[in-house]
């Protein structure tokens, strides 16, 4: 990524931060700073837009016991750590990106004491988990049929009455295998801009 495309990437992010609870908006401002200054161009690029954060904290709101699959940069989990000081959320990646602990370290030890990282598959932490049922499940990981398939199943019998399961990047050309994941599972839910917003039953 050319230093001006950084620039225009990070003035970008800067401006789509309104309408973010103040505690998410101060991180995610300093966390795409840190990345412009680092050079961290997978953050710039790969990191949830404003948009998706802002939506999927609407769809997070009440929902403490939070399961992300795909943390990357880990500024989806800190966000939605820091916009519920109740809510606790693991979140899975068997890649662990390089700065990701850099960036986790921007937000105060209450909200990272409520963050954990595995470095596991969807499916592997499934198998492992023995924490409380999940109210929100964010599925945002390798965006493959498949997988995305696998995932939703091994963590169904797991979800809280009433839990929803965010499905993100559905209807981006680029990831059709999440679209077909959704179709085939046949769950009732709606599509709220980048994401299906699934309520199993």
């Amino acid at each position: 990524m050319t230093k001006k495309r950084r620039a225009l990437v990070l003035l970008d992010r800067l401006v789509h931060l309104v309408g973010l609870p103040l505690a998410v908006a101060a991180f995610q401002a300093r966390a795409v700073a840190l990345a412009a200054r680092s050079g961290d161009a997978f953050a710039l690029q790969a990191a949830s837009q404003p948009s998706d954060v802002r939506a999927l904290l609407r769809f997070a709101e009440g929902r403490r016991n939070v399961v992300e699959l795909g943390t990357a940069t880990g500024w989806t989990t800190a966000s939605l750590a820091l916009a519920d000081p109740q809510r606790t959320v693991t979140s899975y990646d068997p890649v662990v990106q390089p700065g990701r602990a850099r960036y986790a370290e921007l937000i105060r030890p209450q909200a990272r004491a409520r963050m954990t990282f595995v470095d596991e598959t969807g499916e592997a932490g499934a198998a492992q988990w023995s924490g409380p049922a999940v109210d929100l499940l964010f599925i945002d990981s390798t965006h493959t049929r498949e997988d995305t398939l696998g995932e939703f199943r091994a963590w169904r019998p797991h979800l809280a009455p009433g839990a929803r399961v965010v499905f993100h990047d559905f209807g981006n050309p680029a990831f059709p295998g999440v679209a077909e994941a959704v179709e085939e599972l046949g769950l009732p839910g709606e599509v709220d801009g980048g994401s299906y917003v699934a309520r199993p039953r």
